[in-house]
């Protein structure tokens, strides 16, 4: 039977559902709303490869910015929202397409080759990072406030947040180091302070020789004693850290 203009298999190239799939987990949802866009318009509906573009987009906003906004308490495998959002473009392609897909390439039609989908997976992959790594560092230059005061003639060091503690709170602590003479005129300190709920955590770096140095420990124990005693409301732990304030290879408290 000769077909008509309405059920013409069309001549140009189209992607098969498991290159749709292959793409999208490699990229993203913005590579499924292209390749599924172009089989669209492939089989003669534009109308339908726009609206593919437009979920395409707010798919790809709402999932890499809903990552954003997770908590990182919150512990997602690295696997699972990709494959979420890839099968779910693979039923649609599927739903949509699957019927033009099988009938284009029984008609011995041409589909594009694995090398194509594989580069426009990559390519979207970076398009779709960019932008969103820098919301993420905005957003982290936004929500933090980091900043340094130096005390004494050595200028003694304490590194904070100022959205987590204040420089009257910082500069409390570092009268109290120095009224315990751990703010001395011998070497310069290096502390860095966060508060935790009601407690005051100070991180001091130290060399490797504090590890497992029973003198050291003896010394920053009765530190901590003393620094206790002026902030009666206050637990004081005190960290000894080497290299990295996260480091840390004795805890005090």
């Amino acid at each position: 039977m000769e077909q008509t203009p309405e059920n013409k298999i069309p001549d140009g190239k189209i992607y098969k559902d498991r290159q749709i799939w292959t793409g999208t987990f490699l990229g993203g949802p913005l590579v499924a709303g292209y390749l599924i866009a172009a089989n669209f318009k492939a089989f003669n509906q534009p109308d339908r490869a726009t609206k593919a573009w437009i979920y395409s987009i707010l798919a790809t906003i709402l999932i890499f910015g809903g990552l954003l906004i997770i908590p990182d308490s919150v512990k997602i495998p690295n696997q699972i929202i990709p494959l979420i959002y890839t099968g779910i473009a693979y039923y649609l392609v599927k739903h949509f397409q699957g019927l033009n897909i099988t009938e284009h390439i029984n008609a011995g039609r041409q589909i594009y080759n694995w090398w194509r989908v594989i580069g426009i997976g990559l390519i979207g992959l970076i398009i779709t990072i960019i932008p969103f790594v820098g919301l993420y560092l905005l957003s982290d230059v936004l929500t933090h406030d980091p900043a340094t005061i130096h005390y004494g003639k050595l200028k003694h060091e304490i590194a904070f947040d100022r959205n987590n503690i204040t420089d009257k709170e910082v500069d409390k602590i570092a009268l109290a180091f120095t009224e315990t003479f751990f703010f001395d005129s011998l070497d310069q300190k290096f502390v860095d302070a966060k508060k935790v709920d009601n407690n005051y955590e100070l991180s001091i770096s130290c060399s490797n020789g504090v590890i497992n140095n029973l003198q050291a420990y003896a010394y920053f124990g009765q530190l901590r004693q003393a620094m206790q005693t002026v902030f009666p409301n206050n637990k004081i732990i005190i960290n000894l850290a080497v290299d990295d304030p996260s480091n840390v290879v004795k805890r005090f408290e």
